[in-house]
């Protein structure tokens, strides 16, 4: 999972920026990127695609990564979601995590295909994930963030079960939507809340 870290550090590129994003599908809550830069590559816990770990797992890993790493995050609200449409608010999201960064990226590895308006050398790479180190730590930064966030959201709104489904079309969320009308947290572009 280093060989794109490791390319671009030969060609004289020191600080080498993953990103990626968490929160694309749901029907409910923010989208929220990451950027991480690391420090080193050397990790105690397991480090890979946030949706292969358990949420215990997830959660060293978190703890971990921003001990050894410099990480920037970008939360976009739904309701910017929906101004923007869910392409367009991820890329916001990723630009805002790499300006949150303390240290300005060398070049930037971002998971997809396609790229946010950043004004730094880059490279989309499809399954970032799994490929490197860098992109499956800020898949675990984002997602853990993300699902903090929607823990919150859990207290302010009981009823609906955002702590379990974290705002995914689950039938327990869909039947909440049903009974009790959607929250103002739902991204009302988004077909199953109309």
């Amino acid at each position: 999972m280093l060989y794109y870290e490791r390319k671009f550090k030969r060609q004289g590129k020191r600080y080498i920026a993953g990103i990626d994003e968490a929160g694309r599908g749901p029907l409910a809550g923010p989208v929220v990127a990451s950027a991480v830069i690391l420090k080193n590559f050397k990790f105690k816990n397991r480090i890979a695609d946030s949706k292969s770990l358990t949420q215990r797992s997830r959660e060293r890993a978190y703890e971990e990564i921003l001990e050894r790493a410099y990480v920037g995050i970008g939360v976009v609200s739904e309701k910017l979601v929906d101004e923007l449409n869910i392409l367009n608010a991820t890329h916001l999201a990723m630009e805002l995590a790499v300006y949150d960064l303390t240290i300005k990226p060398d070049y930037v590895l971002i998971d997809g295909i396609t790229y946010p308006e950043i004004p730094y050398l880059k490279l989309a790479i499809v399954n970032g994930e799994s490929r490197s180190l860098s992109i499956a730590c800020a898949s675990i930064i984002a997602k853990v963030t993300r699902d903090l966030i929607m823990s919150y959201y859990d207290i302010l709104y009981p009823k609906y079960g955002f702590g379990r489904h974290k705002g995914y079309a689950t039938k327990m969320h869909l039947r909440a939507i049903k009974k009790y009308g959607p929250t103002p947290i739902h991204r009302f572009t988004f077909s199953s809340i109309i």
